[in-house]
C-alpha cells in the first residue's frame, strides 16, 4: 500500500499548510451553483493537483474546477483519475465547526480504486485500497465490530436532497431506525459507517468527489450499498448518485427495503 502511504502524506500536509492557517480565519464566496467556496479549498485543490500526479501519472479531477474542465476529465481519463475534494464541510469550516475533511480518490473505468479521507481537527485518516481492506490511522476498520439493531441503529441521513416528499416525511416520523444525524460533511459520513460510529446511512444525491473515496473505504470495510434507483451503485448516475448504504448485511437488507418502500 505504498501508494496510499504518499497519497496520506500528501493530504496530512496540504491540510497543515493550507487548511488549518485558515480555519475560522478566512472569507468565502459562492459558485453559481450556490454552493461556498473559501481561499482554502482553492490552495488545497492547487497543491494536490500538482502532487497527486507525480505519486501516479493521472490528472485530477477537483471540485472547484468548472464543470466543463471536469466533464472533460472524466471522458478523457477512464484508465485512471484522482478525484479530489479539497475541503468537504465548507460550511463547518468557515463557521468554526470542526467537522470537516479533505477527500482523495483514485478511479478507473469509473469504480474507486484507492480513497483516503482526512479530518485535520481530529487527526483521523480513513483509507482503503480496493482488495486491501480499509483502516483509520493503521487499525482496521470497523473499529466497532457489533452493530445495533435497527430499533437502536443510527443513521446518517441527508433529507435535504431526497427527491421524494414522502420519502423525507416518513423519515421524521416513521423511520424504522433509532435517531438520525446530519453533520454536514458526505465523506465522514462514509467513513463513520465504515468505522461502525454510523449504523446506516442515506443521501439522496451526492457529487463524485462527495462518494469517490468514501465508497471504497466503506466497501472494503465490509459494507453495502445501493441508490434508490438501482442496486448497482456503480452504474447510477455520475454526477448526483443516491446513497441507501449500512456496514451490517442484515441491517442492510432491512434498511434498503424500508427505503424501496417509502419512496
Amino acid at each position: 500500500m505504498q501508494i496510499v502511504k504518499q497519497v496520506i502524506d500528501a493530504v496530512a500536509h496540504v491540510a497543515r499548510t493550507e487548511i488549518m492557517p485558515r480555519f475560522m480565519a478566512v472569507g468565502s464566496c459562492r459558485k453559481d451553483d450556490g454552493t461556498l467556496f473559501t481561499e482554502a479549498d482553492l490552495a488545497c485543490q492547487a497543491v494536490l493537483t500538482e502532487t497527486l500526479p507525480a505519486i501516479a501519472p493521472y490528472p485530477v479531477l477537483g471540485e472547484e474546477m468548472p464543470r466543463e474542465a471536469q466533464d472533460a476529465l472524466w471522458k478523457a481519463n477512464q484508465d485512471g483519475l484522482w478525484v479530489v475534494d479539497p475541503i468537504d464541510g465548507t460550511t463547518n469550516f468557515i463557521n468554526g465547526l470542526p467537522h470537516f475533511a479533505v477527500s482523495v480518490a483514485l478511479m478507473r473505468h469509473g469504480r474507486s480504486e484507492l480513497g483516503v479521507i482526512h479530518n485535520p481537527v481530529s487527526g483521523e485518516t480513513f483509507y482503503a485500497a480496493r482488495g486491501q481492506g480499509a483502516f483509520m490511522n493503521g487499525q482496521p476498520l470497523p473499529l466497532k465490530r457489533r452493530c445495533n439493531p435497527m430499533r437502536d441503529a443510527i443513521a446518517g441521513v441527508e433529507v435535504k436532497y431526497l427527491r421524494s416528499g414522502k420519502l423525507a416525511a416518513r423519515l421524521h416520523g416513521l423511520a424504522p431506525c433509532g435517531s438520525q444525524r446530519s453533520m454536514g460533511s458526505s465523506t465522514l459520513d462514509w467513513c463513520y459507517l465504515a468505522a461502525g460510529r454510523y449504523d446506516l446511512y442515506l443521501h439522496g444525491g451526492q457529487r463524485l468527489w462527495d462518494y469517490a473515496a468514501g465508497s471504497v473505504i466503506l466497501e472494503e470495510a465490509g459494507g453495502r450499498l445501493a441508490t434508490l434507483n438501482t442496486d448497482d451503485y456503480w452504474s447510477d448516475t455520475l454526477w448526483k448518485r443516491s446513497a441507501i448504504a449500512a456496514l451490517d448485511p442484515e441491517l442492510f437488507e432491512q434498511w434498503h427495503r424500508w427505503v424501496r418502500a417509502n419512496q
